[in-house]
């Protein structure tokens, strides 16, 4: 994975982030304990939960965080805790640009989508649903 970085980096803006994912097909905004967030299928893809502390979120694989975390420490950071380890990345925003944080956000839409259509495809059918019976 090969991310550029250009010049115009310390513009983006958590209305930036809230555009760029919107624009993915398929994307609506949420909302998850109070956190903005961006879902596609109904699961999270993003999320601006750090905003105050000048991040955006991205729900990537542990993979995917590492070959980010890699090319650009200086803008990709591990979440703290299990839900890093598990993938979940920050993407500095203040040094970001737009075709980077387009990039990052496009990877964890991607990957929401393959899980939706991997659950798709393996999805059990319906629980029956209990009926009444009435005593007499």
């Amino acid at each position: 994975m090969v991310l550029s970085q250009s010049s115009d980096a310390g513009k983006i803006t958590a209305a930036d982030f809230r555009r760029i994912a919107l624009s993915l097909d398929g994307a609506e905004e949420g909302s998850h304990m109070g956190a903005v967030d961006f879902r596609v299928g109904g699961h999270i893809f993003a999320t601006l939960a750090s905003i105050n502390q000048g991040y955006g979120n991205l729900m990537l694989t542990p993979e995917q965080q590492a070959d980010f975390v890699a090319e650009q420490p200086d803008i990709f950071v591990p979440i703290a805790g299990g839900w890093g380890r598990s993938g979940c990345t920050h993407i500095r925003l203040a040094a970001a640009n737009e075709d980077l944080l387009e990039g990052a956000l496009r990877a964890a839409w991607k990957l929401r989508l393959e899980k939706n259509n991997k659950a798709r495809g393996t999805k059990r059918s319906p629980a029956r649903k209990a009926v009444a019976v009435k005593k007499r």
